[in-house]
């Protein structure tokens, strides 16, 4: 059910057409304590709105049909007191500008890192409620002290793992020290230094997508032509190794029109 601000956790709208980062955001803002729904075109969206709008409306600018820019700008007159937070897979600063001028509360171009969106999405939680209107927050004495999680510090930079640090990919664990990666039986699995850069990449990097360049450029220190496929090729080869079908991958998934992202197997 969607929380317009009266129930005691806030609930975000997910509109992207991209079906894997829907589910990918769904998943990492449930684990902090979001209700989400999401919808894949602006239409489902604007009917699930009119059924019990949500606090907060995370939207794709770049969607076939109605793009984001209209349905922030219907959002913004149907639901004033809605936060709204614009993606887009483009650093267009056109789409930025018209973005904020029809209202949007912040931008954020993908690829981004899910940490500082749950905090930029906090944050425009926490203003949105500070702009509700007095007389409102007199009627809802459970509106008085914000329901949503309490905002983390200011995140501090994770330095290099060390020493040795042993990464979970499915069954598979990856030693960053020893430059292997071994099967559940703990038997070793032959990885090129290629390879082994990759993976090491998306472990330093849990739930964020990366695009091609910034892995190109991340793990193998060096710039390659943008049109090379053969991170795609990698990414195939290591599917075959630690995914259990490596059709339907549940550890290293792509993020379509972004790049791949590494999804931790739950404890």
């Amino acid at each position: 059910m969607f929380q317009s601000g009266v129930q005691s956790s806030p609930t975000i709208l997910v509109v992207d057409d991209e079906p894997e980062l829907r589910a990918l955001l769904a998943e990492y803002f449930g684990r902090h304590g979001f209700s989400v729904k999401t919808a894949a075109n602006a239409a489902l969206a604007r009917q699930m709105v009119r059924d019990e709008p949500p606090g907060l409306a995370l939207l794709d600018v770049n969607m076939p049909g109605e793009n984001g820019l209209s349905l922030a700008r219907w959002l913004r007159e149907s639901q004033p007191g809605i936060g709204l937070v614009m993606l887009t897979s483009m650093g267009d600063a056109v789409d930025r500008v018209v973005g904020l001028e029809i209202g949007a509360d912040d931008y954020l171009a993908k690829p981004f890192e899910m940490r500082e969106l749950l905090a930029r999405v906090r944050a425009v939680l926490r203003r949105t409620l500070l702009a509700a209107p007095a007389h409102a927050i007199e009627a809802e004495p459970s509106l008085a002290a914000p329901s949503m999680p309490p905002a983390p510090p200011p995140p501090v930079p994770t330095p290099a793992p060390h020493p040795a640090t042993v990464i979970r990919f499915g069954e598979c664990a990856l030693n960053l020290d020893r430059h292997t990666l071994a099967d559940a039986g703990g038997a070793d699995i032959e990885i090129t230094p290629a390879e082994f850069d990759l993976l090491a990449l998306l472990a330093r990097n849990p739930n964020r997508p990366l695009s091609r360049n910034q892995i190109m450029e991340q793990a193998h220190n060096r710039n390659w032509d943008v049109f090379d496929r053969s991170i795609d090729l990698r990414i195939m080869r290591l599917r075959r190794k630690i995914e259990r079908n490596p059709d339907k991958p549940e550890i290293i998934k792509t993020v379509r029109s972004v790049g791949y992202v590494f999804v931790p197997t739950p404890p």
